[in-house]
């Protein structure tokens, strides 16, 4: 049994996705973040980043997510979220892991986060330049899919795609969310029609950008 601390539509889905598509058992806690409960004495024990998610394997808690996929990736190797060890495509599963967890991440925490930077709202050159920054990591993701898709790893679903498909997510509402480039409105239906997509918006009450 795992306990995944979330909230709906944060950093918490990949792993909430990779947990349904494992099939293993699991509790959801969900933190108020208009109530700040990600910053409680109680949660802060769990994650002193005082963010989202947290995942506890086994008594003791982990948090990142990218991280949190990788350990669930490789602690339930039939749920097949990651290559075999030894696969030709495992480099590859790790890189583009890697790829999206800091060429995304954090220019994504500082775009929706301002405060991060030191003010109410990002000035008109910082904010083209975080945008510039996003954009310009998703344009080489578009030409890989294309030249080499459906998938991040070619014919094979895994982990990474759903690690995408949170990031994919997260630009709806951006000056160019990442349905404007062809490969990647192909990506994002076909990682929108998965039975734990659906199930995802269920459990977390979510609208936006559902298909």
């Amino acid at each position: 049994m795992y306990t995944l601390y979330y909230s709906p539509g944060s950093a918490s889905m990949v792993v909430h996705l990779a947990l349904l598509e494992i099939g293993a058992p699991f509790r959801l806690v969900r933190l108020d973040f208009e109530r700040d409960e990600q910053h409680g004495a109680e949660y802060l024990k769990l994650n002193p980043r005082g963010q989202v998610p947290t995942l506890v394997i086994d008594g003791r808690p982990y948090f990142e997510s990218a991280a949190l996929l990788m350990i669930l990736a490789e602690r339930h190797p039939e749920a097949r979220l990651a290559p075999p060890d030894g696969s030709a495509l495992r480099p590859d599963w790790y890189q583009w892991i890697v790829f999206f967890a800091s060429a995304l991440g954090p220019v994504y925490r500082q775009w929706f986060y301002p405060s991060d930077l030191g003010s109410e709202a990002h000035p008109p050159a910082l904010r083209e330049a975080l945008r510039e920054k996003i954009e310009g990591a998703w344009s080489p993701v578009d030409a890989h899919l294309a030249a080499g898709g459906p998938y991040l790893l070619g014919a094979e679903f895994s982990g990474v795609d759903l690690l995408a498909l949170m990031y994919m997510r997260w630009s709806r509402n951006m000056p160019r969310p990442v349905t404007e480039w062809p490969a990647l409105r192909r990506y994002a239906d076909l990682m929108r029609s998965r039975p734990s997509w659906a199930k995802l918006y269920e459990v977390e009450g979510l609208t936006e950008w559902r298909a």
